[in-house]
């Protein structure tokens, strides 16, 4: 997939970027409040584009980035539970990727996406292993249970 970002300068921690994408170590793009261009994924302190504004829908690039990654947070920046839930995998040393639905222009279609692919509009939707499995309730009754764990190492090895 290419990047296509905005015109302007891209400005990050150490400076501006006008290079590659993968150059970035932290990437915003510079819009009024709503990204234009681009859809920003986190991934454990910092942010780089993964995803465009895309003709393709919703649903295929959430498969893709679900696919791509052992981990995926569908997640909002003011929400508790999200925060919660990546707090969670912060503290098992769990590299994640965190999708922030409230800062994407086009983040109510990808939770429409979530909603048709889950059954639940509710943030966060977290997925392991190709797999969803549930909130941030779910998620901590699974690392109580000690399955969490288990499912994420599954992935690791997978992808060896």
């Amino acid at each position: 997939m290419m990047f296509q970002g905005p015109t302007s300068c891209f400005t990050g921690l150490g400076g501006s970027y006008n290079s590659s994408p993968t150059s970035w170590p932290l990437v915003l793009c510079e819009r009024p409040k709503r990204l234009r261009f681009c859809i920003l994924l986190r991934m454990e302190g910092s942010i780089s584009p993964s995803l465009e504004k895309s003709s393709a829908a919703p649903v295929n690039l959430i498969q893709e980035t679900i696919s791509d990654n052992c981990v995926v947070i569908f997640s909002k920046t003011t929400c508790s539970y999200c925060t919660m839930a990546k707090k969670l995998f912060r503290d098992m040393n769990v590299n994640c990727k965190v999708v922030e639905l409230d800062t994407l222009e086009y983040g109510s279609q990808f939770q429409d996406a979530l909603y048709r692919m889950t059954g639940e509009r509710t943030v966060p939707r977290i997925f392991v292993n190709g797999t969803f499995i549930g909130g941030a309730t779910d998620t901590h009754r699974l690392h109580k249970e000690g399955k969490l764990l288990p499912l994420v190492h599954q992935c690791y090895l997978k992808k060896k």
